[in-house]
């Protein structure tokens, strides 16, 4: 349907345009001594209001033939011929409505017809219309590059959102694999201990599987599944693995990405607490600032570990900066994820806008 026709708005506005113009068209009738201003009017109004829908009619002839397949011969063929039919159809409605108001039996109805007006109005017409062509022309123009623009920002969302699902792909398998060592670790020497952790590790994954297809969850949500994945490696370390958390009350509701806190605390288990022979704490804290959740993660790092190069348990960073990307992408650069590693305490800071990102939804 035409942009005009399909808002209301838009046809009033279009309607007391063609009315001014009509206005204009009776101005010049009263200028020639063709009609009085009671009769000009009679006759300009309702011509330019009927023209006005021949005029939209541009529209359709415009997208019949696309500026990009156009030659010159078909333009003058399709756009000369459709301009020479409505001004010929309009020039004779207005012979028409002339004659038809010349019947009401009123001394100022009707407009003194010649050919002069004739091929005035004729004239009106064909500008009248070719301006009409060249509007549409733009029109169209500025609707498929609105159209470009949406397909391209869908074809970014699923771009974003393959790539989410790899980055995932690759977080979760890394804990199992993790989990499962750590347990089979354990049957060696601790078959109770396994047996819990395995009970734990089933909690914790019955969990996930219910957060699995959703793109947020509260913090609250993700805190609870760090606690499971804990109470896991509790089993393993013993005394040697204590945790501090500091949660604002304020953050908890606030919706992050599902399965981001897990690896960042196993990694500050597995290249710092394991390291440490009186082991550590792992330090997690929220805090609600300037429209952002700030969290932040500590846990200290044995020195000569640090200094072994060929240790095969040190860090490589790819968790870090998978994570990395996922918040990139899900928060279209609106988050950040960085780390530092200062006084053998190393540190990650994670910065989220409280509004959850909008490609995913």
């Amino acid at each position: 349907m035409h942009p005009i026709l399909s808002h209301l708005r838009l046809l009033l506005l279009f309607q007391c345009g063609l009315a001014l113009v009509g206005v204009l068209l009776a101005w010049f009738l009263v200028e020639m001594h063709f009609a009085s201003w009671a009769g000009a009017l009679l006759f300009a109004l309702p011509a330019f209001q009927l023209y006005g829908f021949i005029l939209i009619s541009a529209y359709y002839v415009c997208r019949s033939l696309p500026f990009s397949v156009r030659k010159a011969p078909q333009v003058l063929w399709v756009f000369g011929g459709a301009t020479l039919f409505s001004s010929l159809a309009w020039l004779g409605f207005c012979l028409l409505w002339n004659s038809f108001s010349s019947n009401f039996g009123l001394a100022w109805a009707g407009v003194q017809f010649s050919n002069q007006v004739a091929i005035f109005l004729f004239c009106i017409g064909c500008v009248l219309y070719v301006i009409s062509l060249l509007a549409h022309d733009v029109l169209i123009a500025f609707e498929n590059i609105r159209a470009a623009e949406r397909q391209q920002a869908a074809t970014q969302v699923l771009a974003r959102d393959a790539e989410l699902q790899l980055l995932r792909s690759q977080i979760n398998p890394h804990f199992l694999f993790n989990s499962l060592n750590s347990i089979s670790a354990l049957t060696a020497f601790n078959a109770e201990a396994a047996r819990a952790m395995t009970i734990e590790l089933g909690d914790f994954f019955r969990k996930t599987l219910a957060i699995s297809e959703r793109k947020t969850i509260p913090l609250a949500e993700e805190l609870e599944l760090c606690e499971h994945f804990l109470a896991i490696e509790k089993i393993r370390f013993g005394e040697k693995l204590n945790t501090h958390f500091d949660i604002e009350s304020a953050s908890l509701d606030v919706q992050v990405p599902p399965m981001f806190l897990q690896p960042l605390i196993e990694n500050s288990i597995k290249h710092g607490i394991y390291h440490l022979t009186q082991g550590g704490v792992v330090q997690l804290k929220s805090t609600i600032r300037d429209a952002h959740l700030d969290i932040a993660i500590s846990n200290p790092v044995d020195q000569s570990s640090l200094m072994t190069t060929t240790n095969k348990t040190r860090g490589t960073g790819t968790g870090l900066k998978n994570l990395k990307a996922r918040f990139e992408n899900f928060y279209s650069g609106n988050a950040s994820v960085s780390w530092q590693l200062a006084n053998c305490v190393f540190n990650v800071n994670i910065n989220i806008p409280l509004e959850p990102a909008r490609q995913l939804e």
